[in-house]
């Protein structure tokens, strides 16, 4: 079994400017190279888990999701850090249009994504850690059982977060913790 890190991508991967579906408008959070590069020397596969209600209200299509993700793939292997796989719900129980208004179990909250990488992939989630800006990031790693859980937000979360979970102000916090006391058991 492997340990997985499982990212949220606006937010955490890139600058978040609302429904980000262009190229020229994906801008990345520079912190998020070491982050990716310190969990793979550490043996973690990486996945991406994204809700993309974008799609949902037809402000953009899953071809232009499809395009965007895979430059965001290239850009990453370009500095040698493999992302597994990028799951992503199109969905949304109320703006949706057409098939994409529903309720599913892939929207974060809800862990489907997260325990669809389980099935598709020998992931220990026992041993993974998920990396979120949205309480519904980490509500879903709670859902799905994921070991480590932490929210990286310059705000205070509302919610009362359990002891498997972190609060970081910015990933620059998040890394200087993990270089200097992270050790959670089975890391």
């Amino acid at each position: 079994m492997n340990k997985a890190l499982f990212l949220d991508r606006d937010g955490i991967i890139n600058i978040d400017t609302h429904y980000v579906h262009k190229i020229e408008d994906f801008v990345f959070i520079q912190d998020i190279f070491p982050l990716c590069r310190f969990f793979f020397k550490k043996g973690y596969q990486i996945f991406v888990i994204t809700n993309q209600a974008g799609i949902a209200r037809k402000y953009y299509t899953e071809a232009d999701f499809h395009i965007l993700t895979n430059y965001m793939i290239n850009e990453f292997s370009k500095l040698e850090i493999p992302i597994q796989k990028v799951y992503f719900c199109p969905h949304h129980p109320t703006e949706g249009l057409g098939e994409y208004k529903t309720k599913c179990n892939c929207r974060k909250p809800a862990p489907g994504m997260i325990l669809q990488a389980k099935q598709e992939f020998p992931i220990d989630l026992s041993s993974s850690v998920l990396v979120g800006d949205k309480e519904s990031d980490i509500i879903a790693g709670l859902n799905a059982k994921v070991a480590t859980n932490m929210l990286v937000s310059p705000q205070k979360p509302s919610i009362t977060l359990p002891e498997n979970c972190f609060h970081f102000a910015s990933h620059q916090e998040l890394l200087d913790y993990l270089c200097s006391v992270w050790m959670p058991f089975g890391h």
